[in-house]
């Protein structure tokens, strides 16, 4: 009883089934089967038996957790039985963080709606018996009444969903400008450790430019894409054939933008099991590329000059053989994503002369990807 008193923060006939389960759960399961039956009598004795079908549902799942049948969503729906934890994903697909990864609003919020449910369980609004035995009607409202609370506006005007999911992003953005700060200062200092490259030969620039233009003004694939990465779609595209051509090379190891949405009907966005067009798994494709693999390839193909193979296969072996960066042991499953993911970097590359049609890397090329890498990763200002 004081563990469990210490371990909720609260005295005992302050006890709510939640707590108890939390702090069951804290504990080996063998410890806290065994404890179960004067705990329980504890509780009697403090004026607060909880009820029968509770005992009952935590002896059950814990002997289910030390027999190794349970799995993690078996526990969590039993605490979320209790009626006053909230539900790890709603029906909506808010998901709560990890307790362990939640921010100062997430934590506020997270405890505001364990406070509004206890509320609603002394009021007799929710049946935490019925959500135990599990009563799907009892389910549904459960689940009605967090969605509500969730999307309800605070007396300060805070929409606990939309807050909880705004400290995410806020979290998520400052995490990757930290990331891609350090890779631009890691690729600045492994440009600095190069030979200094000589100039471009004359006229590859122009012409690639050329190219690269009458393909900006075509619709459909890989125009589209093209523009998209480069943010093209919203601004006016350079006059500069080398602000012109840095700027979609830029924009494929940074797409800027995604595709204009214009033509796409709602019906397609409701069908979860279209398969994705060539565009749209083309972006998501950049896009699902770390900093680390794009330093390591672009790194190892300028250090090895033009000439050197830039295939997918040959920039996926380059990255995972790579001092540059920290790699883990490599699995073919690894090998394969990483090509999967270049193949669509190397198709674009291919329209802008970075490679030929051999897939070697040219002297345009050469010269041309760590600028487009440093000017994707730096800051707007720069």
């Amino acid at each position: 009883m004081d563990f469990l008193c210490a371990h909720a923060g609260r005295p005992a006939g302050a006890i709510t089934r939640r707590d108890v389960a939390r702090a069951l759960l804290a504990v080996p399961s063998g410890v806290a089967l065994v404890a179960l039956p004067d705990l329980r009598r504890a509780m009697m004795s403090a004026g607060n038996p909880l009820s029968l079908p509770f005992w009952e549902s935590a002896k059950a799942t814990l002997s289910s957790i030390e027999s190794g049948v349970a799995t993690v969503g078996d526990v969590q729906r039993w605490v979320e039985s209790t009626g006053t934890e909230p539900m790890l994903m709603t029906p909506s697909y808010f998901v709560w963080p990890e307790e362990d990864e939640r921010g100062p609003v997430a934590a506020e919020m997270f405890a505001r709606l364990v406070a509004y449910l206890e509320e609603r369980v002394e009021v007799g609004e929710i049946d935490p018996d019925a959500l135990v035995a599990g009563d799907q009607e009892a389910r549904g409202a459960y689940e009605e009444l967090q969605e509500h609370w969730l999307s309800t506006p605070l007396p300060d005007g805070r929409v606990p969903g939309f807050a909880v999911s705004d400290e995410q992003d806020e979290e998520l953005f400052a995490a990757w400008d930290e990331e891609e700060a350090f890779a631009l200062s890691e690729l600045r200092r492994i440009v600095a450790g190069l030979p200094e490259q000589p100039e471009l030969p004359a006229g590859d620039l122009e012409a690639a430019a050329a190219r690269l233009r009458e393909l900006l003004a075509e619709p459909g694939y890989p125009g589209n894409v093209l523009r998209a990465c480069a943010g093209f779609d919203d601004a006016p595209m350079p006059d500069d054939d080398g602000e012109l051509w840095l700027a979609v090379a830029a924009g494929i190891a940074g797409p800027i933008s995604d595709l204009s949405e214009g033509g796409d009907a709602l019906e397609e966005f409701a069908d979860l099991d279209r398969e994705l067009s060539l565009e749209d798994a083309t972006l998501a494709d950049l896009c699902a590329i770390q900093h680390a693999d794009w330093l390591a390839g672009v790194a190892a193909l300028t250090r090895l000059g033009p000439g050197v193979l830039a295939s997918p296969e040959r920039i996926a072996r380059l990255i995972a053989e790579s001092e540059d960066i920290d790699v883990d042991d490599q699995d073919d499953d690894d090998l394969d994503a990483t090509e999967t993911l270049f193949a669509s970097v190397v198709g674009l590359w291919a329209q802008l002369g970075i490679v030929d049609r051999s897939e070697v890397l040219t002297p345009l090329g050469w010269w041309g990807l760590p600028k487009a890498l440093e000017r994707a990763w730096s800051p707007a200002a720069e």
